[in-house]
């Protein structure tokens, strides 16, 4: 599909102000959806939206099709009269510029409980019914996820493959007994689910009425701890001891000496072949109802992906094993056309992957701070193609200024005779760099915020391979000035985007 001129702001929703330990799905959301709107770009990007696990990260999450309560707004509760005032009153006080994730899982889920009792004591018919036709219409993956969630919480939050062997099998009868046990633990996630979705499609819903289309994610691979592993065991490489023999990662690599160990079950594609991709046709469709443009995360792993033995400590000894390739993305263009996807070609991309990408003409992305290392280099705008995506830099990336504060002099050097000046202040060269992917080729480009904010390493979003204060970083209300939005709009005007 090809896409139009355009433009857009990198910005995960946790990332949004606002007064409750987390950006949320609330009058904040709004209020970043109109200021975008009125620069001119016409592009929100976001991370997957899913329930969060160990590490906070958005990519390894409990559910590949859930939304992540955390997002819930309680200003639209207490507006639905689900919660009041004071059910905030023991709210801890927090830094507005950064979730405390530990603290934040103490309250947050406190506050939810309060509104789905205050649903069982005085929820009208028309919610009772809404609930439920939610949940039915979801059935597909909602109820192994509610179920996982209420067994999950009932064994103190353990990981899947530590339960009863019963479960970690799921013998039909021990689920039932769960089921029936754990009965009112599983509507409260349907509550949830049902509260995040409803909220989400009234932001996505003010988003298009603004002009703009939202950009997600679908990670190739799902977490090990997650739902989808869990009730589909069959479809991963998972023993009946519950581990994988083999998982996820990447040899080492830009961001990595030793290679990225994800740890994610490696799919059996052999057996998703036998039903059409049956369950990822689901994703695929799920996802696209959350957002209107999706980039695949780790794209490359459909032509070629790096097998590391289960229990490896490191990604350093791994194996190429080829993917799906093309058979999978005939089968999903046979079922739902020609959809607007962005394959993220990143790392060791070899011709099978290009190869890939092209056959289906989907836009690569094009990532300036790995620019600049030599006139030859792919990712200098003179050798884009417009049917690409162009950042700055990505969520796993150094801010712009932060890469220019610790950049190589050989590539410091090499980017001032690229611009043909030379930049006193990192703020210059952050700037400048806005400016190349804005009157460059492609089709769409994207900034981080924190870019476009000229933050440094403070404002850093991931460091990848890391566990830790990764993930947190979070706006103010009074970031988002009138001088910026003019500043974006002139080069909104000046690029024709």
């Amino acid at each position: 599909m090809k896409f139009n001129r355009s433009s857009g702001i990198l910005l995960h929703p946790t990332s949004l102000p606002g007064p409750y330990g987390i950006g949320d799905l609330g009058p904040a959301a709004y209020r970043w959806i109109d200021w975008l709107a009125e620069t001119g770009c016409k592009l929100w990007q976001i991370l997957p939206l899913g329930p969060t696990g160990y590490g906070d990260s958005p990519y390894q999450c409990f559910s590949a099709f859930a939304g992540n309560p955390y997002l819930i707004s309680p200003d639209v509760l207490i507006g639905e009269g689900l919660l009041t005032r004071d059910d905030l009153s023991e709210m801890p006080d927090w830094n507005p510029r950064e979730v405390d994730f530990g603290a934040f899982y103490l309250w947050k889920p406190k506050l939810l409980e309060k509104a789905y009792e205050n649903f069982k004591r005085n929820g009208s018919n028309d919610l009772n019914n809404a609930v439920e036709a939610f949940r039915l219409e979801n059935a597909f993956w909602l109820e192994d996820y509610a179920l996982f969630t209420a067994i999950k919480e009932a064994h103190g939050g353990g990981a899947w493959d530590g339960w009863p062997k019963e479960l970690r099998l799921r013998k039909a009868a021990a689920l039932q007994n769960q089921r029936d046990t754990l009965a009112d633990q599983i509507r409260a996630t349907v509550f949830y689910q049902y509260l995040f979705y409803t909220q989400w499609e009234a932001v996505k819903r003010h988003a298009h009425n603004k002009g703009l289309k939202i950009v997600g994610d679908i990670p190739i691979f799902v977490a090990m701890d997650s739902s989808d592993a869990w009730s589909h065991q069959d479809l991963f490489y998972i023993g009946t001891d519950g581990k994988p023999s083999v998982v996820a990662g990447v040899p080492p690599d830009y961001f990595s000496p030793t290679g990225q160990l994800w740890g994610n079950p490696l799919y059996r594609w052999e057996i998703h072949k036998k039903d059409n991709y049956a369950w990822w046709m689901e994703r695929i469709s799920a996802t696209f109802k959350l957002v209107d443009i999706v980039r695949i995360d780790h794209f490359r792993g459909f032509a070629g992906y790096w097998e590391i033995p289960g229990g490896a400590l490191t990604a350093e000894k791994g194996k190429w094993v080829t993917g799906p390739g093309s058979q999978f993305f005939t089968a999903v263009r046979r079922k739902y056309g020609d959809l607007p996807i962005i394959a993220e070609d990143l790392g060791e991309i070899t011709p099978d992957v290009i190869a890939l990408r092209d056959e289906f003409s989907l836009p690569g992305m094009k990532i300036l701070q790995f620019a600049f290392s030599g006139p030859d280099n792919p990712f200098l705008p003179h050798h884009y193609v417009s049917n690409s995506v162009v950042y700055t830099g990505t969520h796993d990336n150094d801010t712009a200024c932060g890469w220019f504060e610790k950049a190589p002099e050989h590539e410091k050097t090499f980017a001032g005779r690229y611009f043909g000046k030379k930049w006193e202040t990192n703020d210059n060269f952050a700037r400048d760099l806005i400016r190349v992917a804005w009157s460059s080729v492609a089709n769409f480009a994207i900034v981080p915020l924190q870019d476009l904010l000229l933050l440094g390493s403070e404002g850093r979003f991931n460091f990848p391979s890391t566990l830790g204060g990764n993930w947190d970083w979070r706006m103010l209300d009074s970031d988002l000035s009138e001088e910026l939005k003019n500043q974006l709009r002139d080069l909104n005007w000046l690029y024709q985007r």
